[in-house]
């Protein structure tokens, strides 16, 4: 840490919220937008506006590789400066966009943009607390973070009601200058010079074997593709189920909101409690709960012909995301805990594997979309099951890291 000390708690974790919230934002807002987008711009499909989902996570994967590794060789700060403005640019893209590849062009650009805040917040963390004061920060981080998505939608309904799509990214880019202000005024550096190390390639590689080698690391790196995975099939169909097939409308955002708030509700809770119980035991809890959950929730909506009743499809989801916000910051932390002498370069290879992991499932998920919630709930199912076996596989190497002292095992 640098001599000019650290932010107080409250701040710290509001600054990081917000920059990592971001991708919310350039998320979920959109959502609302897309069937406007998609006539405006001649898409033929309603399917493939999606794709302005799923292209802003492609952009953070070709993205997220490089900024770890810059910030272990500058600091901290300098790559979260250069991400904004990237990300401002891919704004200013969008809002120009008179075709639809133009639009998806700028939505890749905000996702190499957005992929920094990602990364290096998480260095930044990493940087300061280890073990389970760090899931202790990032569940709070998390639950902070997550009151984005619960009024992103909403946000971007309120703008098509007074302007047309194209102020929505006029908005992205003025709560980004907001963030770069806020971040280079307050937050001191984390990384001293003396800790730096020069940018290479062979240290990339090396950074890469090994994650790739530490049992539990990879573990719970896969853990994370696959449970994001699902996720972003959910992001990516959410309109489509919401709107189409229980003919919701407007009140799409409210109960976007609601499952977004349950998912910040349990990273409240797993803050509370994951430093008695330890991030293990809460990630199987929640990983065997969420299979069980998805898979008897699958049987009973195919019996129903794809379309449980509305209430019924609220109340599994909000039970099931729940378990997701047990699941986000623990799996991070587990992954990232031994890797606190790389954390800038290991939480780059980190999200990048576990962004490849969960892009393709995520595409598959929401372009299997028929009208039904079967695609959705079906992926769930399968993937928290996966998850469950990659963590129960990877458990011996993991356990000595849910040590109180945080020691690390291979």
């Amino acid at each position: 840490m640098s001599g000019t000390g650290r932010l107080g708690l409250g701040e710290f974790v509001a600054l990081i919220a917000l920059m990592i919230s971001l991708i919310a934002l350039a998320i979920d807002a959109m959502l609302p937008a897309l069937p406007v987008i998609g006539a405006d711009l001649g898409v033929q499909r309603a399917n493939d506006t999606q794709l302005v989902i799923s292209v802003l996570f492609l952009g953070m994967a070709a993205g997220q590789l490089f900024y770890g590794p810059i910030s272990d060789s500058t600091g901290r700060k300098p790559p979260i400066y250069a991400a904004l403005l990237l990300f401002m640019v891919g704004s200013l893209m969008s809002i120009f966009a008179t075709t639809f590849t133009v639009m998806l062009a700028g939505r890749f650009v905000q996702g190499l943009g957005v992929a920094g805040p990602r990364i290096v917040a998480v260095a930044l963390v990493r940087d300061q607390y280890e073990g389970r004061e760090m899931a202790r920060i990032m569940s709070f981080v998390m639950a902070v973070f997550i009151l984005v998505p619960a009024i992103a939608p909403a946000w971007g309904q309120a703008i098509l009601f007074i302007a047309d799509w194209r102020a929505i990214f006029v908005s992205f880019l003025v709560i980004t200058v907001l963030v770069l202000l806020w971040f280079g005024i307050r937050q001191p550096e984390t990384l001293p010079v003396a800790r730096r190390t020069p940018l290479s390639l062979h240290r990339i590689v090396g950074a890469v074997v090994e994650v790739c080698t530490h049992r539990g690391a990879l573990g719970a790196t896969i853990a994370a593709g696959l449970i994001f995975g699902a996720f972003l099939g959910y992001l990516n169909s959410s309109q489509q189920i919401f709107q189409e097939t229980y003919q919701q409308g407007a009140r799409f955002a409210l109960y976007f909101g609601m499952l977004a708030l349950a998912v910040g509700g349990a990273g409240y809770v797993n803050g509370r409690l994951v430093m008695g119980y330890g991030m293990q035991a809460l990630t199987r809890w929640a990983l065997t709960s969420a299979s069980a959950l998805y898979a008897l929730f699958f049987v009973l909506a195919w019996w129903l012909n794809g379309v449980p009743p509305f209430w019924l499809f609220m109340i599994i989801m909000l039970s099931g995301f729940f378990g997701m916000g047990i699941l986000f910051g623990n799996l991070n932390t587990i992954a990232m805990d031994p890797m606190g002498h790389i954390a800038g370069v290991a939480a780059a290879v980190i999200a990048s594997l576990s962004t490849a992991i969960s892009l393709p499932l995520g595409v598959a998920i929401g372009f299997s979309y028929d009208g039904t919630i079967l695609p959705l709930v079906g992926g769930f199912a399968c993937l928290s099951f996966a998850a469950l076996l990659v963590m129960r596989f990877t458990q011996q190497a993991t356990v000595a890291l849910d040590h109180p002292d945080g020691p690390t095992a291979r």
